[in-house]
This record gives C-alpha cells, structure tokens and sequence, in this order.
C-alpha cells in the first residue's frame, strides 16, 4: 500500500485494483491464444511435433482454399453493401414520414439471433416454389411474360410410330399427304387439358398433308390404342412442324379440335413433329442453396440482418453533421446530390469507416449463418467459410492441430482490424 500526503487515507496500488481484470485477462484471452499457437505446430492428436506442416497444409488443401476465396467475397461485398444500404436508409429516414418506425422495422432483424435468421432464410430460399416466398416470387413474375407449356409431361403413345428426340416428338418414318397423321398423347391429367378442347373428330379431313394430336385416353376406359375414340379429347395450340431434309419446311397450330392441315404440302417424305417448346417444363424458380448462388444468397440474409445496425449508427452520425454546412451548400447553389456527396458523406465519413471496419470483423468470424443455411455436406463446401472450416476440421474431424492453424489463422485475419479500431478510438479520445 501506498499513502499519500499528510492525514490521507491509504490508497492501495493501482496493480492490486488491476490484477483481478489481468487474471481474467490471461486466463480467457492470452492462454488461450498461447495455447491455439502451440497446439497448431502438433499433429491431429497433439502428440507428435510437426512444425509447420499444419500451416502448408492449410494453404495447400482445396478445402481452405475455398474458405479463404469465400471469406475474402465476405469481406468485399458484405460490408460495402451494408454500410452503404445503411447510408441509405438513414438518409430516407430524415426525409420521410413515420421515420421511427421505419427505424424500428429496419432494426428488427438485429433483435433475433444468426439461428433463427437462418432458420428463416431457410424457408425463404426453399426451392418448391409452393413453400418458398422468393422462388413463389419469382415463378409469377417470370409466368406473367412467359407462361408455362401447356404439355409439359405429356409423351407419345407407345407402337404409335413416334419418338422424341431433344424434347420434341416425331415420327419415326416419313409421312405422305394421301392420309391423315395420327399423333397420340398420353400422360396429360385431365384437369390440365386446355379449356377450349373439343372431342377430336374420329375422320379426320383435309387437303395436303394434315392429321390430329389428340390425347389418347377414353374417360371410365376402353377405347382403342392409337386411334380417335369417342369423348377423346384434341390439344389444341400444338405447335406442329413439316420437317423435310432436316429442314422445317411449314409450321401451324392445331385447332380446338386438335387438327392441322398444311393444304400447299403434296407428296410424300414429310416428317411431322411437335415442336419441344409444347412441352417445355415449367419454370420452378432458382436453388437458392446450391451451386454457385449459395454464397451471395447467404451474403444476403447477412445484408437483411446487419443494414439496420448501420442505419442506426450512421443515423446518429447524421444528427450530429451542422445544419449550417448544408443550409450553406444549398445557398450556393449546391444541388441535393452534390450536398450528400461533397458535404454530408465527408462529415459522415468516420462513422463510415467505424461501422465498415466492425462489420469487416464480424464477417471475418462468420459461422452460424454458413452453417445453417448451407447444412449439407455439398452445400458446405461451396459456402466454406474459414471459422466453418474450423469448426469441421477440430471438432467433425478431430483435428486439433489444423484446426488450431485455422484459428490462428482467423485471429490473423481479424487482429489488423481490430487494432486499426483501437487506434482509431484512441486518438478520437486524445483529440
């Protein structure tokens, strides 16, 4: 202990006030830093030394490799796209209505944890288009400029001289204009049949070569394969083109009663086919959760949660900006672009580089989200993260000594960041 002047109480040293944070301190941040080190230059099991092999293998595996290219589009988009939404939306903010509680709506996310985030985006992203909300989306908008086939699924009768080739059905032999082409279908369920249907007709008339695509099936059964039997129905709007020499010679739709005719075609060598288009498969949305968009898709349930934490920052960076700067600019004749982009974002700038350089940190340890979102083993390699690959490497595999290169590798990555904020935090407080 030390005393101070005369007639003071004892004051204990400053080392005693601080040695309860300095144990805890050591005890839960630089232990276990030391030990991640340590256990890295180990083999899987920590009981033989290997240097830093663990190290060459974590730059040389593909595994990490992804992980590392998937943490640096992390890093490029994810903070970029949120800073910059949430300049946004805090600008919109002082300019509109109602402006707390489209704060409030915005900073909604933030109040749910990353799980049940993903839990939601989960649904989101579901690939039935009757059970996912973006793919429901997308399916009516892109049905109202291209509506699905009428026959997809639909596939010729068998031994009726027919065969599909590309998606398109055709006759196996060379048709004549001397009598009617019969084209059977089969495979249409009865409530997808064209409203405007007929019975097709059993003689079927005409000049030049003509014929009928009818759906081959007689309601309560019976009926004869191949041929038009009563109460079966014609497909009307089939597109049916003349092939001759592997070139299409004629095209034409069928009637309501599922009949075409090309009255100028004579003679014989005609192939008759129904063009794939009849029977192209409808559109069923995007897999979200596969392939190369898995990525930017979980980047973008990351955006939707963290746009309202950087709305708000940069709200209250906004209100602190001298209304007498921008009240100036516009007095000199400064239109509204140029006042946000040569006064208000300058003013602005370090909440900026604040909100920009956290988030950078955050997305750096990103995990819960990958791994909720992308939780097949498939979906996991696209989407890889480094902490993902951390977490597979030391606890799915048991692997402490690569799994503790990776963590001294993510610590690697996340330490410049972290000290440019104390930096920059101690010299807002010497300022």
């Amino acid at each position: 202990m030390r005393r101070g002047r005369r007639g003071d109480v004892p004051r204990l040293s400053p080392a005693l006030y601080l040695s309860p944070a300095l144990v805890i301190l050591a005890t839960v941040v630089a232990y276990p830093i030391v030990a991640t080190v340590w256990y890295s230059l180990f083999n899987a099991d920590s009981t033989r030394f290997v240097g830093l092999a663990n190290y060459v293998e974590m730059f040389t595996g593909p595994a990490t490799r992804r992980a590392i290219i998937n943490n640096v589009v992390w890093v490029v988009v994810a903070p970029t796209m949120v800073t910059a939404l949430g300049l946004l939306f805090a600008v919109l903010s002082e300019r509109i209505r109602l402006a707390t509680a489209f704060k409030t709506v915005l900073f909604m996310p933030m109040a749910i944890s990353f799980l049940a985030a993903g839990v939601t985006f989960t649904m989101v992203y579901e690939a039935d288009k009757d059970r996912g909300a973006l793919n429901a989306a997308i399916v009516s908008v892109h049905d109202v400029f291209k509506p699905p086939s009428k026959y997809y699924g639909t596939s010729p009768r068998e031994e009726a001289g027919l065969e599909t080739v590309d998606g398109a059905v055709q006759t196996v032999q060379p048709a004549a204009a001397t009598a009617p082409v019969m084209l059977p279908m089969v495979g249409l369920p009865p409530d997808r049949v064209p409203a405007g249907a007929v019975n097709a007709a059993p003689g079927v008339a005409g000049t030049g070569l003509h014929g009928v695509v009818w759906l081959d099936f007689s309601p309560g059964g019976g009926g004869r394969p191949g041929s038009v039997d009563a109460n079966e129905k014609g497909l009307p709007g089939m597109v049916v083109e003349v092939v001759r020499n592997g070139t299409v010679v004629a095209t034409s739709r069928t009637d309501p009663a599922g009949g075409f005719a090309f009255p100028q075609l004579t003679g014989d060598g005609y192939i008759l086919r129904l063009a794939a288009s009849n029977f192209a498969p409808p559109f069923n949305g995007v897999t979200w959760l596969g392939g190369s968009v898995v990525t930017p898709a979980i980047v973008a349930a990351y955006i939707w949660i963290w746009a309202g934490f950087a709305m708000v920052l940069i709200s209250a960076g906004l209100s602190a900006i001298p209304r007498d700067a921008l009240e100036a600019a516009r007095v000199d004749g400064a239109t509204e672009w140029q006042v946000f982009r040569r006064v208000t974002i300058p003013l602005v700038r370090p909440v900026l580089v604040v909100v920009l350089v956290t988030l950078v940190i955050n997305v750096l340890k990103i995990f819960d989200l990958v791994y909720i979102l992308a939780p097949d083993p498939v979906t996991q390699d696209r989407a890889n993260v480094v902490a993902l690959q951390m977490y597979q490497t030391a606890f799915a595999r048991q692997d402490t000594g690569l799994g503790s290169a990776l963590a001294v590798l993510l610590f690697a990555l996340v330490l410049p960041a972290m000290l440019y904020n104390v930096r920059r935090l101690r010299g807002d407080r010497d300022r």
